[in-house]
């Protein structure tokens, strides 16, 4: 198994699981929230 992951990649996949609601309960969305955020705020901060 390749588990060689993009960034656009593993924010796409976290996109599909907040807008399908693929997650567990309100705070595991949160959690993947902040997380796609935080990955966001990253790239802009530091790779632009």
């Amino acid at each position: 198994m390749d588990t060689t992951l993009k960034v656009h990649e593993l924010l796409e996949h976290i996109e599909h699981r907040i807008a399908q609601g693929d997650y567990k309960d309100s705070v595991h969305k949160i959690t993947l929230m902040t997380t796609r955020d935080v990955i966001q705020k990253i790239l802009v901060e530091d790779f632009e």
